[in-house]
């Protein structure tokens, strides 16, 4: 990125404006793309603890602090500086939520049960369609216009998930 600015300045100094547009463009995209690859690994994580969470049946502190923090992490890159607009909308979490699965039960895998389960045995044994929708749930929540709000919001969602009534009492 230094070099595309250092362009851009000689672009700018040297009146060459059409230049200057295209390697805007281009900066613009690799922002784009690095902020879209960020949501994808706050959603790889979160996707993760939610498989830890359907497959052990429980909830842990650390568990319910991850999937809490990866989606205020996911609400506030996702919202654009025009504070109108998101990078990704409500619409489009299909396909990236199908994707980042994938990677979260090789994450998931390592730890539960004290990595005893292969990915692709893991996968056969939980519910990818509910652990799904339980996601997209929650990642529509981060839509909200408070982040105050956002937070209480997923706390009720939390005490919902499995053993959320007993990690809920501790």
């Amino acid at each position: 990125m230094t070099q595309e600015l250092i362009e851009l300045r000689a672009c700018i100094v040297e009146q060459r404006y059409d230049d200057a547009l295209v390697i805007l463009d281009e900066l613009e995209g690799m922002s784009k793309q690095a902020i879209l690859q960020n949501i994808d690994n706050f959603a790889v994580r979160m996707l993760a603890h939610l498989i830890k969470n359907h497959f052990e049946q429980r909830l842990t502190n650390s568990w319910a602090a991850s999937i809490r923090d990866s989606l205020v992490k996911i609400q506030s890159l996702n919202l654009k500086d025009n504070k109108k607009s998101y990078y990704l909308p409500e619409n489009e979490w299909d396909e990236l939520l199908e994707i980042a699965f994938d990677d979260a039960v090789f994450e998931a895998s390592r730890e539960i049960q004290g990595g005893d389960y292969q990915p692709l045995q893991l996968s056969k044994l939980i519910d990818k369609k509910s652990i799904l929708a339980t996601a997209k749930k929650l990642l529509l929540l981060t839509y909200t216009d408070s982040k105050k709000t956002l937070r209480d919001l997923i706390y009720q969602e939390l005490i919902q998930l499995p053993g959320g009534d007993d990690w809920n009492v501790k």
